[in-house]
Order: C-alpha cells, then structure tokens, then sequence
C-alpha cells in the first residue's frame, strides 16, 4: 500500500489554494487535536486530505451508536473502537506517510510534550477540565488554541497566547482552581456563561428547540448535535489550523464569529456597550429556559 502511494499525486489539486512550497511545509507540521470525536474529528479529517504531515491525537472515549449521525470517524466497523486509535488508522488509509501519536486517557500525562510538537492545537473535547488543561498548556508554550462554541450555529474561535482565555474572557468561576479539582457547580456555571454568550452574541436561539435545549441546560439530557453543523465547524477549524501551521493570518480572533447557514451570513460579536445593556435580560432568559 505505502509503495502505490505518492504525495505529491495525491496532494497535486491543493496546490493553488496553497503553493507548492507550503504544501511541503503542510507535510513537515505536525497538529495536536484534543478529543476526535465531532467537531474534532471532522477537523482531523480535513487536515488529513489537505496533507498535513503528522498529528498528536488524543481521546478518552470509544465510539458509540449515537456518534454514528455526526462524527466523521464512526463507523459501524470502528464501534466500540477507541476514537483517536480508529481515527489514526482511517487517516492512514488515505496517506499511508502520515505520523500519527495516539494518546488515551494518559493524554494529560503528555500534554506539555504534545503542545510542544505542534504548530498549533485543536480543542476538540467537551470536557471543561480537559479544557482549562489545554488553554493553560497552550499559554505556557506560547501556541495558539482553536475553539468552538457550544453552539446550535457552527462557530470559531482562535486564542493566541496573549489573548484572554475562554475562562477569563467568559468570566467563569475556575481561575485559580486546578482542572482536576472542579466542582459540578463551576462545571456548571461555567456553561451557562458559555450559554449566556451564545445567545448574546448570535441567532441560536432561534434555530433549536429551546424547550429541550432548556433542559440541557439544567442538566436533564445530553447536549443535542447534527452532522452539518459539527461537520462546517470542524472545517472551520480545519482553515484556522492550516492556517496557524502555514503561519497566514488567522481569520478569526479569541471572540470568533458564528455562522448562520440559515440565512447565509455571518454573525460576529456585539459591541461592549450593547452586550452589557442586553446581558441581564439574557440571563432571565436562560434562567426561564431552565425553569
């Protein structure tokens, strides 16, 4: 198989998009996407058939039935498989050349190493700890982290090292409280301050059901997803990481934009002054939507 395989036949419609030398930058960086399950997964894809050279994988999860209507690496074949080992032996079906670490749960255990390897880092994980691990990671090492919003409308969001992280800018109750210690009370103040934002900030609210996602919010069942939108948002990432790894600039800042495919646009933060005279009814609105 890797002797039928060639990298610049495979990667020879790319160029245009990108030049041939950058091409062959693509091929020598290496990404570390944390969590390869949805949005995650969906970005791996794409940099894997943009020929992005090698990637640092990690996830704690296996794939189950309920991924199959979203994530770009469930398959039936691949159910009950570990999500980063599946998805490093998908992505070598499609170049055989890559390199590929795989980490499990022991992720956290190499994640200053993983950071380190990499042009730029994908947070793919739902996991708030995970998350505050990977942000503050990331800042000691000076490399950019691209993000999504938990969202009904795909989003992006790049942090740069010197950016305000999602913790600061968001304002949640976990500064200063190491990942592996948070309380469910911080886990959820901090989702309904990524919630809050949301609302604010974009037309979501009128794409989903608010009724179930109420109840999400309260706790009562899992967080609805549906493969366009994970799979735009991935790709999304996807641009912003192909970016970082060819040094262009990146397209979104640390406050990001969504996007409506609804009504064909894009959605971009409000200003300070307005975000604030509207947050307070935001805030009864969640409260109601709890309720």
């Amino acid at each position: 198989m890797t002797g039928s395989f060639d990298y610049a036949e495979f990667s020879t419609r790319n160029i245009g998009f990108v030049t041939t030398d950058e091409q062959a930058r693509l091929r020598n960086s290496t990404i570390f996407v944390c969590g390869t399950g949805g949005m995650g997964g969906a970005c791996v894809m794409a940099l894997a058939r943009a020929g992005v050279g090698g990637l640092i994988l990690s996830d704690i999860d296996a794939f189950e039935i309920s991924n199959l209507n979203r994530q770009a690496f469930a398959f039936l074949d691949t159910m009950n498989r570990h999500k980063a080992e599946a998805t490093r032996d998908v992505c070598l079906t499609i170049n055989p050349e890559m390199r590929i670490t795989v980490h499990n749960a022991e992720w956290v255990d190499h994640v200053e190493e993983a950071v380190q390897e990499s042009a730029i880092v994908v947070n793919g994980t739902d996991d708030l700890g995970a998350s505050l691990l990977l942000y503050r990671t990331a800042r000691k090492f000076g490399k950019s982290v691209i993000d999504a919003y938990a969202s009904p409308l795909p989003s992006i969001y790049v942090t740069k090292a010197g950016d305000p992280m999602p913790e600061e800018r968001l304002g949640y109750p976990t500064q200063g409280t190491d990942w592996r210690n948070l309380t469910d009370d911080q886990r959820h103040q901090a989702f309904l301050r990524e919630a809050e934002y949301v609302i604010l900030n974009s037309s979501s609210r009128h794409h989903i059901d608010l009724d179930l996602a109420g109840e999400v919010a309260a706790g009562k069942r899992s967080r609805m997803s549906f493969a366009p939108m994970v799979l735009t948002t991935g790709n999304l990432m996807a641009y912003e990481a192909l970016a970082g790894a060819l040094g262009r600039p990146q397209g979104a800042d640390c406050r990001g934009w969504f996007f409506n495919p609804y009504d064909g646009r894009v959605e971009r933060p409000r200003n300070k002054l307005v975000a604030s005279l509207l947050r307070p009814v935001i805030r009864r609105f969640l409260n109601k939507m709890m309720a």
